[in-house]
C-alpha cells in the first residue's frame, strides 16, 4: 500500500487532469474526505481514544470510527495501543516504535515496511479499549470496514457529483496518500525540527508549520509533556483545529468532561526551561559579557528569580493539596472555594509575570 499508492497518485492524478480534468465537486470530495479522515485520526483515535483527554457519546465515536477506517491507518486498537508504547518509551530505540532516534525515514514510514520487534502489537496497555464493543467490532473486522468504506463511500460521492473516476482518484487515491504522510510527519519530523518551549527530556518538537498540515498535532513538545490534555495548541492563536472540534462537540453535547492542563503546571514548565536556558547562556557567554561584575549580577539576579520561582511552586502545591482536601467534604462553602482559586490565579498570574522578568534578563545575555 504504502508503495503502491504514491506511485499511483504520481502518475494518475497529472494524467487525468490533463486528459480528462476534475470538476469542482470532487475536489470539494477530496477536502471533505481529507479533513474528515484527518480528524478522526487526530480527535478519535488520538486524543480520545489513546489519550482518554475526553469523552464521547456514541454517535459521535461511529462517526471517528467510519472516517478513521477510511483513513487507512489500523484500527484504533492497534493504533492506540501502538501510540501508547510510543508515549511510554519515547526515544528508546528498541522499544519506541518509531523512535525518531533511528532517523527520519524510520520513524516516517520505515518501521512499518518491515519487522522490527519493537512493533509487535501488545494490547495489555490497552485493556480499557478492549472493553469497547465498537472498537473490538472494528479491529474484528477491519479490513473489510476500510476497503467498503473507502470504495463505498468514495464511488458513491462520485456518482452524487457526476464524476466517479475523478473522484475516485482525487478523493480516494490522492487523499490516502497526502492523509498518511501528513501524518506520518508527527512521528519523524515533529520529533527533529521545532522548539522545545515545555520540556527537553524528549525529541518532541512545537512545530507551528506541521500543526497546519496536521490539524493542530504539531504543537508537539507540549503533547508529550502534558499527554492528557485534549488541546495540543493550548495558546488561543495556535493553530489546533482538533481542539476546536471537541469544544464544539462539548457545545452540541456528543463530548464532555474535556481535560486541560492547569494554567500554573502550563507557566511552570515554561519557567524551568527558561531557567535551564538562562543558566546554560550564562555559563557558556560569561566571558563574551561585559564586566565581570555584570555577569555575576546578572548571576545573581537569576538566582533571585529561580527561588521566586521555587516559592511559588511550593505555594501552589499547598494550596492546591488543602483545596483537594476541602473538596473531600460533602459540602463545600461557595466563598471558600471562591478563595483558593482567587489564590491560585494571583499564583498563576506571579509566573507569567517572572517569565516577563526573565525574558528581559535573558535578553541581556545576547
Amino acid at each position: 500500500m504504502f508503495i503502491v499508492t504514491p506511485l499511483a497518485a504520481l502518475v494518475l492524478v497529472p494524467w487525468y487532469g490533463i486528459v480528462h480534468g476534475f470538476s469542482a465537486g470532487s475536489w470539494g470530495v477530496f477536502a471533505f474526505f481529507l479533513v474528515a479522515c484527518g480528524m478522526s485520526v487526530t480527535a478519535g483515535y488520538h486524543r480520545l481514544w489513546a489519550h482518554r483527554t475526553y469523552e464521547a457519546r456514541t454517535p459521535l465515536k461511529i462517526l471517528y470510527l467510519i472516517f478513521g477506517s477510511m483513513a487507512l491507518q489500523n484500527s484504533a486498537l492497534v493504533w492506540c495501543s501502538g501510540h501508547r508504547i510510543h508515549h511510554l518509551h519515547v526515544d528508546d530505540n528498541d522499544r519506541d516504535p518509531y523512535s525518531a532516534g533511528r532517523g527520519f525515514w524510520f520513524s516516517h514510514i520505515g518501521w512499518m515496511l518491515r519487522y522490527y520487534p519493537s512493533g509487535n502489537p501488545d494490547f495489555s496497555n490497552a485493556r480499557d479499549l478492549e472493553r469497547d464493543p465498537l472498537l473490538a467490532f472494528q479491529n474484528r473486522h477491519y479490513l473489510l470496514i476500510a476497503l467498503a468504506i473507502n470504495f463505498g463511500l468514495t464511488i458513491g460521492a462520485g456518482l452524487f457529483v457526476g464524476d466517479v473516476w475523478g473522484t475516485f482518484i482525487l478523493a480516494g487515491l490522492l487523499r490516502v496518500v497526502i492523509s498518511h504522510h501528513f501524518t506520518f510527519l508527527i512521528n519523524s519530523l515533529a520529533h527533529m525540527w521545532g522548539s522545545r518551549p515545555y520540556t527537553d527530556e524528549n525529541s518532541a518538537r512545537d512545530n507551528p508549520v506541521l500543526a497546519f498540515l496536521t490539524h493542530g498535532e504539531g504543537y508537539h513538545n507540549f503533547h508529550h509533556i502534558f499527554a492528557h490534555d485534549y488541546r495540543n495548541g493550548v495558546r488561543w492563536w495556535q493553530w489546533d483545529p482538533t481542539k476546536w472540534l471537541v469544544a464544539a462537540m462539548q457545545y452540541v453535547g456528543l463530548a464532555r468532561r474535556l481535560k486541560r492542563t492547569p494554567a500554573f503546571q502550563i507557566q511552570r514548565a515554561l519557567l524551568a526551561m527558561q531557567f535551564q536556558r538562562a543558566q546554560e547562556k550564562l555559563a557558556n557567554s560569561a566571558l563574551a559579557v561585559r564586566g565581570r561584575a555584570n555577569v555575576d549580577s546578572l548571576r545573581e539576579r537569576i538566582a533571585q528569580e529561580y527561588e521566586s520561582f521555587l516559592s511559588a511552586v511550593s505555594e501552589w502545591a499547598r494550596v492546591k493539596e488543602a483545596w483537594y482536601a476541602d473538596k473531600k467534604r460533602s459540602v463545600i462553602e461557595h466563598w471558600e472555594q471562591a478563595s483558593f482559586q482567587t489564590q491560585l490565579r494571583e499564583l498563576e498570574y506571579a509566573l507569567k509575570m517572572q517569565r516577563r522578568r526573565l525574558r528581559a534578563l535573558y535578553s541581556q545575555l545576547a
